[in-house]
């Protein structure tokens, strides 16, 4: 397997290939996303309906995916703290709330392989995705998964893995591998 491109997303940066592309003083991740949406020109509305692990895995895959036909690329992604953020917003939808009448909004995100769903239906893709919780970024257990799929044909390549968001506290490390 060959890694054909990747990106880094930390500290208000984004580094594609080595290259930062984006760069800001935000001092939160919600203005930062906003900034590298309108810097990176994507057009996809529902990126500001999203929660904050999805709007971070969506900017990652947008810098190795865009303008390509993607149709045959399947997604493996892990973390640490799954959809913790939004968890923890949901519940407190549910606190705030006198009659108990949580944010639907809120919950649709509360499950961390949805951001893997919103790059597939941005990008048209009909391939295997999964995303896996782990303790730690393990790129060997990422790139054996990624190498089945490959040899299996299901898919021509993979967008494989680490974006984790806690807080403010916020990594994305994805790349792009082929046989």
């Amino acid at each position: 397997m060959k890694k054909t491109g990747h990106c880094i997303i930390e500290h208000s940066t984004i580094t594609v290939n080595g290259n930062v592309i984006v760069e800001n003083q935000n001092e939160t991740f919600s203005e930062f996303a906003k900034e590298a949406y309108k810097s990176l020109e994507i057009s996809y509305p529902k990126f500001h309906k999203m929660d904050n692990l999805s709007k971070l895995a969506f900017l990652a895959a947008e810098t190795l995916l865009k303008d390509k036909d993607n149709s045959r690329t399947a997604l493996v992604f892990a973390n640490k703290s799954s959809s913790l953020d939004t968890d923890f917003k949901y519940q407190e939808s549910i606190n705030s709330q006198e009659n108990y009448f949580p944010s639907p909004a809120v919950f649709v995100y509360t499950l961390p392989n949805i951001c893997v769903g919103e790059i597939s239906i941005k990008h048209q893709m009909q391939t295997e995705n999964a995303f896996f919780i782990l303790d730690e970024f393990d790129e060997n257990f990422l790139n054996e998964y990624s190498h089945q799929i490959l040899l299996s044909g299901k898919a021509e390549k993979v967008l494989c893995g680490w974006v984790e968001l806690y807080q403010e506290s916020y990594k994305a490390f994805v790349y792009l591998l082929t046989l």
